[in-house]
Formats: structure tokens, sequence, C-alpha cells
């Protein structure tokens, strides 16, 4: 059901009692779990979505999403958990138990069959037709993929487990769970603690296919072929993987594991830079994107796609430019195709998806930051908006002994002035919607023209005149160190373009130091990033503070590594805006 990608029609909060209906629903499906799992599942004071959507065949599906994953998707008023959920929760739902290898047919859409299910010696579970169950993997209870039993357990077996066992509708490395986190199943250890029969193994999945080719045929296309590659850097068994390999590949592997130390640096950068190159094209670049420039495809896709603890750098390897790289690619692998479509400037008009090396190569995991290594992890500042009491407001917190230069929160201000008025009874008896004004309030609040013409306000105008005499001033809390009280706004990190010489455009990052930030160790992340030159300068008439210079417009990339990596809140980052647009495809 979510082998393609599905469109998103409304994206909302749930309301509290929504929530509790929710709750209900998921008691009565999931008998098992216990209260507090559901209201860890469907918190009360969480944020909490529900997502409408259309699914590829124009399904209409709501999702509940929480903890920034789908936890629950329904279809035809009938509740199912995802993965997400099922890894918290295991035991919710019965499950069939399968290989890894025949979750690469059930990623791209397929059902599994009856020859694909490993019977354990307890035999199969109790389900109805129709029922709702799960796929694991062997020696793994993880749930990999959610569906219904095809036939009753009974049937199964009368069948001699030949045929469609379980109508699959959402399945791990779907776009469902590309919704989420992206996320790895955990491990959780096999019950039984046995491993199957592996010579039988292929014979398996040869059935599993045969018996799909009649019900499948067609479905399992591009889908399949993009993403069946990615699963192997994924699986929750490496050890069971390997066996999948053969002892061939095995033996083959072990074989360029020993000659790692024998390559030399350009060799290995060469190694690198096919890597990266491959996984690029098989998590970053989408057919959408097509042409692409080849600056583009180095400095946001294969630079991100570049290990931990390693450095792309293609000038220490035997292409040294990246024109002659593609060209070799091109040429001796036909993975792309590279087209000067304006003079002296390459881009890739076309990308071989079915090619060998790229469905099938087996890339090392990447992180994606390419932050320098040994920088101590960076946590954002709280900061707090408050009001300090001035002069003319003094009266009225008086009663509250609150002097001239206090700090309030706004709410303590609303609490303060609704306790004046009460105490006061100012309360308009005709309308407790409007407050009478009294000679306090009025010297406070009222300009000099309104003393003979306004006789009473509303709560709202009064909170909003008492917020707007007071001064504004704000609380900044860095983790491990005292609050700091500062007059006036905080100013954002300030992110422009500035035009240098003929036509070159140079980025500029001023006020970091505001958050603490070291703006030597934000240029030299940008430097990795983007691969341009950057310097630090003074501001004149700023004492101890510099601004960031970078070649070119980096807006977006700036923004990615203040936003997830720093996680500095958008309202305090001016100039995000101003990244530059991307253009009509033509």
């Amino acid at each position: 059901m979510f082998a393609k990608p599905f469109r998103v029609k409304s994206n909302i909060v749930m309301k509290g009692s929504d929530r509790r209906k929710l709750k209900a629903d998921v008691s009565a499906a999931f008998p098992t779990l216990f209260s507090d799992e559901l209201t860890e599942l469907v918190p009360n004071k969480e944020e909490f979505n529900v997502v409408k959507i259309f699914a590829h065949k124009g399904d209409a599906v709501t999702l509940y999403v929480g903890h920034k994953n789908p936890l629950f998707f329904e279809v035809d008023k009938q509740l199912y958990p995802t993965v997400y959920m099922l890894w918290r929760y295991p035991a919710v739902l019965p499950a069939f138990r399968t290989w890894p290898l025949v979750l690469h047919k059930m990623i791209g859409g397929a059902d599994l069959m009856l020859p694909g299910v490993v019977v354990p010696s307890s035999g199969l579970p109790d389900l109805k037709q129709g029922d709702p169950c799960a796929v694991t993997l062997v020696n793994n209870r993880a749930p990999v993929a959610i569906g219904t039993a095809a036939v009753c357990s009974a049937e199964m077996l009368n069948l001699g487990m030949k045929g469609r066992g379980v109508c699959v509708l959402h399945t791990y490395m779907d776009h469902l769970w590309a919704f989420g986190e992206k996320s790895s199943p955990p491990t959780f250890p096999d019950a039984e603690g046995e491993v199957p029969d592996v010579n039988g193994k292929e014979c398996v999945a040869d059935e599993q296919e045969e018996g799909e080719k009649e019900e499948e045929e067609g479905e399992q296309s591009s889908v399949q072929e993009q993403q069946a590659s990615e699963l192997v850097r994924d699986q929750a068994h490496p050890a069971l993987a390997e066996q999948e390999e053969g002892e061939l590949e095995e033996a083959k592997e072990e074989g360029e594991q020993d000659q790692d130390d024998e390559k030399s640096p350009q060799e290995v950068m060469d190694a690198l830079l096919w890597q990266c190159f491959l996984l690029a094209l098989k998590s970053k670049v989408k057919k959408s994107e097509l042409p692409l420039l080849t600056s583009t495809f180095l400095r946001n896709h294969m630079f991100s796609c570049c290990p931990n603890g390693k450095q792309l750098d293609i000038k220490k390897s035997s292409y040294k430019k990246l024109s002659k790289f593609l060209q070799v690619m091109q040429q001796q692998h036909s993975i792309v195709r590279v087209k000067e479509l304006t003079k002296g400037v390459e881009s890739i008009v076309e990308v071989d998806w079915k090619s060998p090396e790229l469905r099938f190569s087996v890339p090392e995991e990447t992180h994606v930051e390419t932050i320098p290594l040994g920088e101590t992890q960076y946590h954002p500042p709280e900061v707090t908006t408050l009001y300090s009491v001035s002069a003319r407001l003094q009266p009225l917190f008086q009663d509250a002994n609150k002097r001239k230069g206090v700090a309030l929160q706004p709410a303590e201000v609303r609490s303060i002035v609704t306790e004046y008025v009460k105490k006061n009874d100012l309360v308009y008896e005709n309308n407790k919607n409007y407050v009478r004004i009294n000679p306090t309030l009025c010297d406070c609040l009222l300009e000099k023209s309104e003393y003979q013409d306004i006789q009473t306000l509303n709560w709202d105008d009064l909170f909003t005149r008492t917020l707007g005499r007071m001064q504004e001033c704000y609380q900044i809390v860095f983790p491990g160190q005292t609050p700091l009280l500062k007059k006036g706004h905080i100013e954002p990190i300030d992110v422009s373009v500035a035009s240098r010489g003929s036509n070159k455009k140079v980025t500029i990052i001023k006020n970091l130091e505001v958050y603490a930030l070291d703006p030597s160790a934000v240029a030299t992340a940008l430097q990795h990033r983007v691969q341009a030159s950057s310097v630090l300068q003074p501001i004149p008439g700023a004492k101890d503070k510099v601004l960031v210079q970078i070649q070119g417009n980096q807006i977006q990339q700036i923004g990615h590594l203040l936003l997830d990596h720093y996680r500095v809140p958008r309202k305090y980052i001016h100039g995000l805006d101003k990244a530059p647009k991307g253009g009509k495809k033509k």
C-alpha cells in the first residue's frame, strides 16, 4: 500500500476528545496493551497529529503520528500498527517468520507467499482470514511488515503451505516508514533461539518468487530496484546476511579486507569516491531532480554521504577532477550520462537505476553530518521573553511588592493585573468582559487625551496596554551556567548575501556569539559542507564580535547546519528566506 509515494491531504494536531477516542479504539484493537502503555503511545499533552493521506492507488488512509513517527494507520475503519509501534511492543500482533531475502520482495509491493514462511516448532499462529498480523525475520522478533491473513491458519496447512499467506499493507523501508525518523529495526532475539536449515533457503526464495509471478507481474519494478540494495546495510542480522551471500562471497570480502592495508592513499580515496558516488545516487538523488548540476551533486549529495571520520577530496584521487570521474562512470560503467547543457557547465541528465553496480553494491554505513571530529556537543540556550516594571506602572504593581526593574513573565503580569482588578472591585457590573478605570489605571495605562473619553477597557486591551508600557527584556540560560538577564530584544543570527567585485557573491553570518556559537567552528563546518573558502572578520563598532564570510550564496546550507546540527530555533535566525529558489526544470 505504501510502496509508492502518497499524497498528504491534511496534518493537524489531535484534540483531547479525539485522543481519548483513539485510546479506546487502540485498546479494543490491541487488548494486550496496558493503560500506561496506551498513555505512552497516545499522550495527553505531548504533540500528537492526525494526518489524512491518499495512497498511490487512491485509498484514503488516516495516520496517527506521535514522537515524530507514524504509530498507527487506519484503512476502511480498521486500525493497524506501524513498524515503529511494533518495535516498541512487538507482541501486540501474532507474527509469521520469513527470510531476509523474502523481505526484498515485500518492500517492492509483493505479498508474503506461504512457501516463504518459516514454520516454528510451536506451529503457526492461530488466525482467521483477514486478521491483522506481522512478519518478522528469522532470529529477530522485531516486525518488518504488517498485513492481514489471506486465509485462516488451518487452511494454510491444508494447502500444503502453497499460495498467498499474508496480504502485506506496510513494510520497513516503504514510504510510510520514510514518513518517520527512518530508524532501523531493533534486535529482539528469537524466543526459540533456533536457526532453521539455511540450505533450503534459496529454494524457499525461488518458490516465493514463482508464486508471485502470476499475481505480482509488473507490480515491483522501479521501487524494488531502487530500494532493494539499500536494505542490505540495514538488515537486523549481519551474521545471517553473510550466510545468505554464500561462502564464495564471504571469502571475497575477507580477501578485500586483507588488501585494505596494502592500498595506497590514492587508491583509498578512489574507493571512497566510488562509495560516496553510489550511495548518493541511491539515497539522495531523485528522478525529479534531473538534470542535476554536477557541482550540486558533489556539494549537496556526495559530500553528505561521506562516512563519519573520513573526508572526501577529489584532488587526492587518481581522477583529480569531478568531470574526469563522471566521464569514467559514463564510459566504463554506463551509470550516468553527463551533458553540457550550458557552455562550460555540465549536468547529470540521466541515471541508469538498473545498473548492477548501483543496485547491488553494499556501501558502508554513513553519517550525514560532516562536522569536524572533536567538536564538543552544542546545546542551544533557553531564551525567555520577560517584561520589567517601569516607573510609570509602579503604582499598579505596588500591592504585589514588585518594584521598578523587576522582570516578570507575561503570565505573571496577567495574574498580578487580574488580582489588582478583583481586589479593587473594578469588574464592570453590566458586562464582566470589561474593567472600570480607576485613577491608578488611568495614570498608568491611558494617554492624557484619553482621560475624559475612556471609562472602561476590555480585558485584552488592559493586558496589551500593560505589557506595552513595560520594558521588554529577556533571560538567556546556557547549559551549566547561571541565567543572564539582558534588556531589549535578543539579536537573531543574521544571515545575508553581499556582492564582492564583478558578480561574485559571499554569504555573511553575524551574532553567532550571542548564542555561544564559536564562529571559527561554524566556519570550519561550512567549509567541509560546501567546499568553499571562509574567513573571519571583526565587526566595526562591535567589541569582541566577528562575522563569518564564505564564498557563494550558501544560505541553504547554513540553514541546515544551524537548524539540524546546532538545533537553533528558526525564530532566532534571520535571513533564511533569502535562500536561492530552485528554478523550473526545462
